[in-house]
């Protein structure tokens, strides 16, 4: 989920220690996410796609949840010193212009597909996915077998979250609902248009996010200030359980492919300064064993817990992302 929308939900129940530790650190002065790049037309639509780098295999990088390529700032322009990185917004998500069909994730897959044949970026392509963009490269990986060569999921959203609420006890159930009216408020709020320095412009937008250099974080905020981007945020998480059935009706071993996962090892449910409750105890002992099961369908796999990281890695941690791509382009041997 994109990080401003989960912040409230997040102080409400106390912020995860240690979530924005490396803030300073994640600061880039590399303008290329703060403006549109190459606006590719994939059926009189375009979406917003930037590469950098060289190599025999691409690197392809999806957002999470109502978020955008910007979260990949820390990561991309690294990987590509190393090989071909390429990262886009979705439909309707930063620079993207928002698509008439719903935003599930076998309609993101038909996008990416479309866009990277569009533009001319052959594969073979390692995937990295966070949250519900790991489940998006897991259905591309399985839509295109031939195409993907290794995939990094960080924090994957699962197809089946049965066993963490299980764990949750219901709690998590209650907070998907209130994340639900939320972002309908916001997205109401965004209609009427937000008033700056106003609780609801806080809350929804977080404002200028300190962790960004200031024109990236500038770019953002024109963002997800506008209507569209909250209806597209909107729909993309109602349809959720849409995604997670289409991604188990696909579900199978990935044989040999190399597999990377990363799995956070800050609750984003913990109260900072109290001791872990048995129900948080429990939740993320359920999150780290389907993260397990996950990394077991593959015979090329690893697991990782990231230390200091919640559930958006790449922000908390970037080299730990950066050490998994590169470990699967190893195994995959892009050399």
């Amino acid at each position: 989920m994109h990080r401003h929308v989960f912040v409230p939900l997040v102080l409400a129940a106390g912020a995860a220690a240690g979530a924005h530790a490396t803030a300073a650190d994640l600061r880039t002065t590399d303008a290329a996410f703060a403006h549109p790049q190459r606006l590719v037309d994939v059926g009189g639509r375009r979406l917003n796609l930037y590469c950098s780098g060289a190599g025999p295999v691409t690197v392809v990088f999806e957002a999470e949840g109502t978020n955008a390529a910007w979260t990949w700032h820390a990561v991309q322009p690294r990987v590509a010193a190393r090989t071909r990185a390429c990262v886009y917004d979705r439909a309707g998500m930063g620079f993207s212009d928002p698509s008439p069909l719903p935003p599930t994730s076998a309609n993101a897959v038909a996008d990416l597909h479309a866009l990277l044949a569009q533009a001319g970026v052959n594969p073979p392509y390692v995937l990295v996915g966070n949250s519900y963009g790991g489940a998006n490269v897991q259905l591309y990986a399985y839509t295109y077998p031939a195409q993907v060569k290794g995939l990094v999921l960080v924090e994957p959203m699962p197809e089946d979250d049965a066993p963490i609420k299980a764990a949750s006890q219901g709690k998590l159930a209650q907070m998907d609902t209130m994340v639900a009216n939320y972002m309908a408020f916001c997205a109401q709020a965004a209609r009427k248009g937000f008033v700056s320095g106003s609780e609801a412009y806080t809350q929804c937008t977080g404002g200028m996010d300190d962790a960004l250099a200031r024109p990236l974080a500038a770019a953002r905020l024109a963002v997800v200030t506008q209507p569209a981007y909250w209806d597209t945020a909107v729909a993309e998480h109602a349809r959720y359980p849409d995604s997670a059935a289409q991604l188990k009706a696909a579900r199978r071993s990935f044989g040999d492919l190399p597999l990377v996962v990363l799995t956070r090892g800050v609750s984003p449910y913990a109260i900072p300064g109290q001791p872990q409750s048995a129900i948080n105890k429990a939740v993320e002992a359920a999150n780290l064993a389907v993260n397990r099961e996950l990394a077991a369908l593959s015979t090329r796999s690893s697991h990782h817990v990231v230390a200091g990281a919640g559930h958006v890695i790449q922000r908390d941690q970037p080299d730990a992302v950066v050490d998994a791509v590169f470990e699967v382009l190893d195994r995959a041997g892009d050399r």
